[in-house]
Order: structure tokens, then C-alpha cells, then sequence
């Protein structure tokens, strides 16, 4: 444990410190050109990065009772000590994790913290460490307990989300090209990009870590195209430079419509459809903004 401890330790000050990199040069670009670089951008990941290891200090997280009735419970004891087994876990754990991810997207209880991930305007290392406080109280452990229920230890399971989450750090950037045929079986910059802009066209895709192949097989990739530059942001871009206002404000928006919801039913639906979603059918979820705008570029 203190040798883990030790490892994330010396992980998180090399991806701070290459993010931090990336910006002095973004910034410098940015002076040649005369524009301002947004480093509050940067001071709003690092203020969430401070308040996840604050809030790790707490006993509140829902994975540890999950995890340990899954385990209690589980069908198989699986030993991770051949090339095979690492595999089967890579391939699993990956499921799991595009599972998770499109339900973070498709669910607004799980968006209200997944929202803070995607609430910077541009596209930077450092977004990659902007993953929101709330993570550890939302259930989410629920994605991947079918991999303790089956038989691998709690413990290899979130090793394995952490070295997914560590291969999505360097997807968050905007100057590394198109990858070829890696594009096709991998999570690349390129698909990534995609996954972060706001652009109609582009919502809700590319959902994988490392992979993207559940995304094809799933219906859910969409390619960068040269003619539609990404966007980056929430489709109603926050402009805060408040981290507690960035950390909730999506809580505050979720909680004022349920109070407001008039009905039981409509106060679960707020909780459970996707974001943008209203009980009247006028929200402003994925399908209903492609639907405004097809019926633009026809002219309807």
C-alpha cells in the first residue's frame, strides 16, 4: 500500500507537471498571436486535483460497500497471472468503463459531476485531471462491479481503472494529429476531441478509454472531420471562475428541478433521463438540438 501510495504520488506530479508545460507553450503561442491564455483553466483543474485528494481523506465512498457485497458474493476467484487473464481483465474493464462513461453522458444524476470534466473551453492536458469532487458518492462503482462479482479482487479492478484513466491523459490535446490506423481500434487525441466539443453534430460520442471499439459496435463513434472544428465546452459554456460554483452548479440546477418537479414521476425523471431532458418534451437533450438542427439547414 505505501508502495501505491508512492506510485500516485509520483504519477500525479508528472501529469501536472506536463500539463503545466503545455501551457507555458500554449501561452507563449497565444502572446505571439496577441491573444490572453485562459490559465484560470488551468487553476480550476488544479483546484479540483486538491479537492479529490481532500475529499479521498473522507469515508464516503459507495465503492467500498458495493465492491465488498460483490465480492462477498462473487461466482469465481480470479487469479490475474497470465498473459490471458490480463487480457480478459483489459477487455472487461474496458466494457465496464464505456458503460460508465455513456451513462455519465446519458444519465443527469451522473452528468451533474461528469459535467466538470467537460466545462473547460478548451481542450488541455490539464482537463484531463478536472474529473469533478462528487465522483466518490455517486454510485458509479455499481459499472464496474460486475468484474469483483465475477471474481477478480476490488482492489486489481480499480488499479485497472486508474492505468485507463492515466492512458486518457495524454487524448487531451489539440496538436497531436489524426494516428492512422491506430484510429481504428484505439482511443486516440483526434476521437477524444470529438468526445469534449459541444458542436451538435458531435454530442455524445466516442465513449471509450482505451479502446474505441464498443464505440463502433455500439453505434457511438463519430470521426473528427476537417470541415467542422471542435468546439470545446458544455453546450451552454461555463464562464465561472469560481471552483465551488464549477464543482456544483450542475447539483444545484439537478436539485432546484427536482424540488420544482410538480410529481413524483417527473422528479425521478429529471434524475435518471439524459441532461437537457424536461417533462414536457421542450428540453434541450442530444436528439432534440439535432432535431432543431436538421429542421435549420432544410429550412423548416
Amino acid at each position: 500500500m505505501h508502495n501505491l501510495g508512492r506510485f500516485t504520488l509520483y504519477v500525479t506530479a508528472f501529469v501536472v507537471t506536463v500539463s503545466l508545460v503545455e501551457a507555458f507553450v500554449l501561452a507563449r503561442k497565444a502572446r505571439q498571436q496577441g491573444k490572453a491564455y485562459p490559465w484560470h483553466e488551468i487553476g480550476m483543474s488544479l483546484a479540483d486535483l486538491v479537492g479529490r485528494k481532500l475529499f479521498a481523506l473522507l469515508p464516503l465512498s459507495l465503492a467500498t460497500p458495493v465492491f465488498s457485497f460483490a465480492w462477498q458474493h462473487r461466482i469465481f476467484t480470479v487469479e490475474i497471472n497470465s498473459a490471458l487473464a490480463v487480457l480478459l481483465l483489459f477487455v472487461g474493464q474496458e466494457f465496464c468503463y464505456y458503460w460508465y462513461h455513456r451513462a455519465s453522458h446519458r444519465i443527469r444524476f451522473f452528468w451533474a459531476t461528469h459535467a466538470v470534466h467537460h466545462s473547460p473551453n478548451e481542450l488541455t492536458l490539464g482537463t484531463a485531471y478536472r474529473l469533478g469532487w462528487t465522483g466518490k458518492i455517486t454510485g458509479t462503482a455499481i459499472f464496474f462491479a460486475p468484474l469483483v462479482w465475477l471474481g477478480v479482487r476490488p482492489e486489481v479492478v480499480l488499479a485497472a481503472l486508474s492505468l485507463n484513466l492515466l492512458y486518457q491523459f495524454w487524448l487531451h490535446t489539440t496538436w497531436i494529429p489524426k494516428l492512422g490506423w491506430f484510429e481504428y481500434v484505439f482511443n486516440t487525441p483526434s476521437a477524444h476531441r470529438v468526445h469534449h466539443a459541444s458542436n451538435v453534430d458531435y454530442l455524445d460520442a466516442n465513449y471509450g478509454g482505451v479502446l474505441i471499439i464498443f464505440d463502433r459496435l455500439f453505434g457511438t463513434y463519430i470521426e473528427e472531420c476537417a470541415d467542422e472544428p471542435c468546439r470545446y465546452g458544455l453546450v451552454k459554456p461555463t464562464t465561472t471562475h469560481n471552483p465551488l460554483v464549477n464543482q456544483f452548479e450542475h447539483w444545484v440546477g439537478l436539485l432546484r428541478d427536482v424540488a420544482n418537479a410538480g410529481s413524483v414521476a417527473n422528479a425521478i425523471g429529471y434524475l435518471v433521463m439524459p441532461p437537457g431532458w424536461a417533462p414536457d418534451g421542450g428540453g434541450e437533450t442530444t436528439e432534440s438540438l439535432r432535431r432543431q438542427a436538421r429542421g435549420e439547414r432544410v429550412g423548416v
